[in-house]
């Protein structure tokens, strides 16, 4: 049997055994890798995409939570002062 693996391998080498090289090429590590990185990227835009789409369907769900988030920004920006945020405050409380 080796002598036929012999003679057949002196006959055609095969693609990565041309002109003597009896190895892979080196760089054959970059498919398996590059697969891999391909499905670890799809997996983490899939939680992406879901958290997100999750997150966004909590803001719509509650009005009063989003219309607190504003107030409170305004505040934080100074377009408000604090007498003015705690009277629509108290008013968002007394509505709810």
């Amino acid at each position: 049997m080796t002598m036929l693996t012999t003679l057949a391998m002196q006959i055609h080498p095969g693609p990565w055994h041309e002109n003597g090289a009896t190895d892979a090429p080196a760089w054959w590590p970059v498919f398996p890798i590059t697969f891999g990185l391909f499905w670890v990227a799809v997996v983490v835009a899939g939680f992406y995409l879901v958290r997100r789409r999750i997150a966004a369907g909590a803001a719509q769900a509650d009005p009063m939570a989003r219309a607190r988030s504003v107030l409170a920004e305004r505040f934080a920006r100074g377009e408000i002062d604090e007498d003015e945020y705690y009277a629509r405050s108290s008013t968002l409380r007394n509505d709810a």
